[in-house]
């Protein structure tokens, strides 16, 4: 990835027909600083889209229930906005992120809102978990505050890890990042396949004529499998970069490896699960009032 491809004696790309073009448009690509802009700009734009529509999808759900606090749908979706956007503002000043010194600063840019993706994610987990526990008469006691601990382990591994980067300035450092944000997907992809599949198989189990059944049985193996796809992605893709320099993403001459990178681990997956969970809780009917039968 990223070599350019040799021209013969005549000063023409090698290969013929369509080869020949792909050749020389995947040259053209490498070398046209037009290309890297139109797609890191391009990144910037769907980014930004995907935070509008977790934003107003908040203030609906807010709009909705506004005397329930800060939910797990709420936080969700909260989150959604915030890493997005985070995303939307690195990508829009990309030139700026790529080049900064020392490089450890544009590498905590560039990780940090991954670390942020996989809190707001394994939050779904954590919802899902604390479904399957009660109703199957299990304590749920200790799910939430095992969320909050193993993500601050991470949170202070991957600090260290950047200090250490920072001070040791050797590139097994980079490498070391790269195989723990490698790490910490594939067991994200796990807990998707552990509670998610846990609950589908559990909702198979109800009756057909339950009310609302097959949706929520659609829902959850749906949210599940793109969930699982998008993280053992990010698994195999960072760690392949970690080990071979030509695979790295995090240069400007890589600007379409990001662009279909980005588009398949966070912006695809973003926007299919938020259009699957879009439905609003339902509005509170007041105590003094009651709907006749």
């Amino acid at each position: 990835m990223g070599r350019l491809v040799p021209k013969d004696e005549m000063g023409n790309y090698s290969g013929r027909g369509v080869v020949g073009v792909a050749l020389y448009w995947w040259n053209e690509i490498l070398n046209s600083e037009q290309w890297q802009q139109g797609f890191f700009y391009s990144l910037c734009a769907c980014y930004s889209l995907v935070a509008l529509v977790a934003l107003v999808q908040l203030s609906r759900i807010q709009m909705r229930v506004p005397e329930y606090g800060w939910t797990t749908q709420k936080i969700f979706h909260l989150m959604n906005f915030v890493v997005n956007g985070l995303r939307a503002i690195l990508f829009g000043f990309y030139k700026t992120v790529f080049l900064l010194k020392p490089k450890v600063v544009a590498m905590i840019l560039l990780d940090l809102p991954g670390l942020l993706f996989f809190s707001t994610y394994t939050l779904l987990v954590l919802f899902w978990a604390e479904i399957y526990h009660q109703a199957r008469n299990l304590p749920i006691n200790k799910l939430r505050p095992a969320y909050f601990i193993a993500n601050g382990i991470i949170y202070f591994i991957q600090v260290s890890i950047w200090v250490y980067a920072r001070l040791s300035q050797k590139l097994i450092a980079v490498k070391l990042a790269k195989l723990f944000v490698s790490v910490i997907s594939f067991f994200a992809a796990l807990g998707f396949l552990i509670y998610g599949g846990r609950l589908f198989v559990m909702l198979r189990r109800f009756p057909i004529e339950s009310k609302g059944r097959q949706k929520k049985l659609n829902e959850v193996g749906a949210v599940t499998g793109i969930c699982c796809m998008c993280f053992l992605i990010r698994c195999v893709v960072v760690t392949l970069s970690a080990f071979d320099k030509d695979a790295d993403l995090f240069v400007l001459s890589h600007a379409f490896l990001n662009f279909v990178y980005y588009m398949l681990v966070e912006i695809l997956p973003c926007s299919l699960v938020l259009f699957i969970l879009r439905k609003l809780p339902p509005r509170r009917i007041s105590d003094r009032y009651h709907p006749i039968q």
